[in-house]
């Protein structure tokens, strides 16, 4: 089997450098680019790290990319030139950019998933149903905690879940965004789904989506130690997309949920 030619964009952040390890541990890949924003005088394992670029990615079969949306589209527009895969884990889309990376789809595979983690896009799928299976006395909230150097709140993760709640109810999830607090101790249920996120220290991620009816509560957690659980998932959806159509796909089509 040939290898997969792989760029990484922001390659010098802290999963840009997680893919990067974990790229190197898997046969399926060799390393074609590393790119990012403020392109340094440097290289990686004899790669030179370059500015987003058709030259930069001309080489590579994929572009794995772990950013800020702004970067993001700039890596889009160049792959629908040249024709090249994008995994997208960038998160913190307006509504806006969300519908501009659909476009895009039709021109080129792309994979977006707020999650990599094969244990959250279960969490998702499983919070689709339990939002489903309860009554409209049901209010729900959604907590998370990540390290204190993510700038991003709720993390695309929460909101991933928090569209969870919505498919669950069949409405419309920009419509069922309530209140977005920050490293507040406690939060309130609302008619609308309230978001708390907590920045504290180095950790790697915790999710927690919560119902209540007033008399019972129904709690769906998880915690993730080992941030190679992102980059490894990442990689799996990399192979997966190598033999796909132009389209919009999620981890949830990757992982066959119905």
């Amino acid at each position: 089997m040939r290898k997969i030619n792989l760029a990484i964009t922001g390659c010098m952040g802290r999963m840009g450098q997680q893919i990067l390890r974990s790229a190197k541990l898997d046969k399926n890949f060799k390393i074609s680019a590393l790119t990012e924003s403020s392109a340094v005088n440097k290289k990686i394992n004899q790669i030179k790290i370059e500015n987003n670029s058709e030259v930069s990615f001309k080489k590579s079969d994929l572009i794995i990319d772990f950013t800020v949306p702004k970067c993001t589209f700039e890596v889009l527009n160049i792959a629908s030139k040249l024709k090249k895969r994008v995994v997208i884990g960038t998160t913190g889309f307006t509504k806006k950019e969300e519908n501009l990376i659909k476009k895009f789809s039709k021109k080129i595979p792309i994979l977006k998933a707020g999650n990599m983690s094969l244990g959250i896009n279960l969490l998702m799928y499983l919070t689709e149903i339990t939002s489903g299976s309860l009554g409209k006395n049901f209010k729900s909230k959604i907590f998370e905690v990540h390290h204190k150097h993510k700038k991003d709140y709720p993390s695309g993760t929460a909101l991933m879940l928090g569209k969870g709640i919505a498919i669950g109810k069949n409405k419309n999830f920009y419509k069922l965004i309530g209140k977005k607090y920050l490293n507040k101790k406690n939060f309130p249920y609302g008619n609308k789904i309230n978001f708390n996120s907590l920045r504290r220290g180095e950790i790697i991620g915790e999710h927690e989506v919560k119902f209540s009816s007033g008399k019972e509560i129904i709690t769906l957690n998880h915690k993730a130690f080992d941030r190679a659980l992102y980059s490894e998932g990442a990689l799996s959806a990399a192979k997966w997309l190598m033999n796909k159509k132009p389209g919009l796909y999620s981890m949830r089509d990757l992982m066959n949920f119905k």
